[in-house]
């Protein structure tokens, strides 16, 4: 049974590359307003999970999908459009990716793309995300000098901006900030940790130390099975599988 406040609702899913069984039977509720952390060493499904989200898993052409993901009960592969998923669920990925414009255009992007042409709109929203993504007094009297001017971890600050500016539901974090010094990694933790009394944020990190700082829950992955999911404190202390222990603890991965 779908639970109706859940903001994802994931039952019996499955991911198959060609022969190559990705994910496996995987059970799992993601609320609203929550931080849900994913950890687990290289290939346990922890991306494959979080592009399923959106459906980006699609664009792999030996991808092939079983089981249901539904968002606010709604059925993403049979209820939604694939364009009103992705302004529903945005992506953040593990490099920052800018475009070769202004900071501006960077924020504005989609929803040129969308039509929304009006000066008043744009500005609005530039400044709304520029905010949400704690960026706006770095940049407010630069916005028209090339994004790529700024550092990285400004830059991927921009990227949520960009995403935040669509006004989505969900943000999906593929460890965002794997190529960042501590300082900047710290100021999108910050970030996050805001960003959640709005939107629900679901986030991939290879950093269990990131997991034990920003997640609410946390699931823990290992070769395309969901071994154990609770309350992040409690894994961090008492982990109910030895598997998991032995991963937090840098025993292997």
């Amino acid at each position: 049974m779908v639970d109706q406040a859940a903001k994802f609702s994931i039952r019996a899913f499955h991911v198959h590359y060609g022969q190559l069984s990705a994910l496996r039977g995987l059970d799992l509720e993601i609320r609203a307003n929550e931080i849900f952390t994913v950890i687990g060493p290289a290939n346990s499904g922890k991306t494959t999970f979080l592009h399923s989200l959106n459906r980006l898993i699609d664009l792999v052409p030996v991808s092939r999908c079983q089981g249901e993901i539904r968002l606010d009960g709604v059925d993403i592969r049979r209820g939604l459009e694939i364009e009103a998923l992705r302004r529903k669920v945005g992506i953040v990925f593990a490099l920052p990716l800018p475009l070769p414009i202004s900071i501006f255009e960077n924020v504005v992007y989609g929803l040129r793309m969308q039509g929304i042409r009006d000066p008043r709109r744009l500005n609005d929203a530039v400044e709304r995300s520029l905010r949400e993504s704690y960026l706006w007094e770095e940049v407010k009297d630069r916005l028209r000098t090339p994004a790529m001017n700024l550092s990285g971890g400004q830059q991927q600050r921009l990227c949520m901006a960009r995403i935040l500016a669509g006004q989505p539901d969900v943000l999906l974090f593929d460890e965002p900030t794997s190529g960042l010094d501590p300082i900047s990694t710290a100021r999108i933790e910050e970030t996050m940790l805001i960003l959640k009394e709005k939107y629900t944020i679901v986030l991939v990190t290879n950093n269990v130390s990131q997991a034990a700082r920003v997640g609410d829950r946390t699931a823990f992955f290992l070769m395309g099975d969901m071994i154990e999911v609770s309350d992040t404190g409690k894994m961090f202390t008492t982990p109910a599988d030895q598997r998991t222990s032995d991963y937090i603890t840098g025993k292997f991965g």
